[in-house]
């Protein structure tokens, strides 16, 4: 009797791992676009056995035995929309209508079932368009209220929006709303904007109004925070000026000192005043020239005794 409990018991834990691993996964494809489904993982075809993709477990969209080429759909409603690939055994089904909704699967049949991939396929219409529409405003000095309605061909809601001289916030009436067609409406600000979305898993619409058009109040009135901002901003960028124009001052100051003591080190000190005077003669003004001229040195005398012969007497040579 346990043994037998015991074999149940494995048995369903294997029935339960073969299920889970082959999870459904939900596919939404937009009416008239194409379907694209995986098989994501390796595919062993055994002699004997088959490779299928079915729709509903009842038709088979695609056949394929081991060594020989696959066989696809001759019902009329598949003709000419069925392509497969040998290569990755992936299924395409061309422009889809709300007649393709439901369970496809991959499987391998012989002595038993093997599934190897299993989808929902949900078909859905594009979404139709959006469409905003304010239906009343009320100004005051400190306030703004609106109300809209964010509508599509089968729902609409209705939401009030409330504005002050530095934000504004969504107040009263719906935000979001699930229609009859399988789609989500939903209004809401951003950015300034009330936007109006339609949308559904494949297709979006929407519609927006700037808020600032019927309340110019949040407009042309700064928050208090902006003008800290601005002010702010405006004295860094003074600060800033001024130490610009420091350094460089400091710069050029800097530069003019060493440009003067570069030419005071040109001048030789070994030069005596006069020798100074010669050469540069020509290089100084007329004032400087005056400068420069001082009582000539007296000539300096040999203390050595020159002799030096006395010219004969033209009439001593006389014979």
């Amino acid at each position: 009797m346990a043994l037998t409990a015991l074999l149940v018991a494995v048995g369903m834990m294997y029935l339960w791992e073969t299920q889970g691993s082959n999870a459904v996964t939900t596919v939404f494809v937009q009416k008239g676009k194409n379907l694209h489904l995986d098989v994501n993982k390796p595919v062993v075809l055994p002699k004997g056995e088959e490779f299928k993709w079915t729709y509903n477990n009842k038709h088979n969209l695609v056949r394929l035995r081991s060594g020989e080429e696959p066989r696809k759909s001759q019902e009329d409603s598949y003709k000419g929309r069925v392509e497969f690939s040998e290569q990755n055994h992936s299924l395409l089904l061309k422009n889809v209508q709300h007649n393709d909704s439901g369970d496809y699967t991959a499987l391998i049949t012989g002595d038993t079932n093997q599934p190897l991939a299993e989808y929902k396929v949900i078909i859905q219409d594009p979404v139709s368009p959006a469409q905003l529409s304010v239906n009343s405003v009320s100004n005051s000095t400190e306030s703004c209220n609106l109300t809209v309605t964010c509508s599509t061909e089968d729902s609409l809601i209705n939401s009030t929006f409330r504005c002050d001289t530095q934000t504004c916030n969504q107040e009263g009436g719906e935000q979001s709303k699930n229609t009859t067609s399988a789609s989500s409406l939903r209004v809401y600000l951003f950015n300034g904007s009330i936007i109006c979305n339609h949308s559904n898993q494949v297709s979006w619409t929407s519609n927006m109004t700037k808020i600032q058009h019927f309340c110019p109040l949040t407009a042309g009135t700064p928050g208090f925070t902006t003008v800290v901002i601005v002010i702010v901003i405006f004295i860094v960028f003074i600060i800033v000026i001024g130490i610009l124009f420091f350094l460089v001052r400091q710069k050029n100051q800097q530069k003019r000192e060493n440009s003067e003591n570069a030419t005071y080190q040109e001048i030789n000190p070994s030069q005596t005043p006069n020798q100074t005077a010669t050469e540069d003669a020509s290089g100084l003004s007329p004032n400087s020239t005056y400068a420069l001229v001082g009582i000539p040195a007296a000539p300096v005398r040999s203390t050595e005794t020159v002799n030096t012969p006395k010219p004969e007497s033209v009439y001593a040579q006389v014979t």
